[in-house]
Formats: structure tokens, sequence, C-alpha cells
């Protein structure tokens, strides 16, 4: 179990995730959680943690099926990098 020090940020409270947490949890600066009361308990949780599993999973399937095929001549990377030039 990994643990975490509250401290001051300006006028608000923060709290510091471990490396550890941050690395196993995938979290991100900017990324929003949201807390939650329960009993004398603290819960933080993703918003969109759902969500993002599923996006992350379909975008695998994607990536899986798109490979070998092409259109027109070109490989599905042949166009991602096309489109990134505009």
């Amino acid at each position: 179990m990994a643990k975490a020090l509250i401290g001051r940020w300006g006028k608000n409270l923060g709290v510091r995730f471990p490396t550890e947490i941050e690395r196993a949890m995938d979290l991100k600066p900017g990324e929003e959680i949201e807390f939650e009361k329960n009993g004398p308990d603290l819960v933080i949780r993703r918003p969109n943690a759902r969500a993002r599993a599923k996006a992350d999973a379909a975008a695998k399937r994607i990536v899986a099926r798109s490979r070998g095929q092409s259109l027109g001549g070109l490989s599905i990377r042949d166009l991602i990098d096309e489109g990134r030039k505009y």
C-alpha cells in the first residue's frame, strides 16, 4: 500500500501521488478525478475510467485489424502520416 501526505497548494489542500501509483494507474498531469466521501474514507475515482478503457481496447482492435491493409496502394500508416501534415 502506498502512502502520501496532504500538503498546501496555495489556499487549497493537495495530494502528491507517489511514482508507483502514477505508473500503476497511468495517471497524467491535468487529468480529472472525483472525490467521494464514504463514511470515514475518501474515495478517489476517474470519472471516465470505463470509457477510457473501452476506447483503448477499441483502438487496439482497430490497429490490429489494420495491419497489412491498404487503400489505393497506401498503407494505413501512410494515410495517418499524410493526415498529420495538415
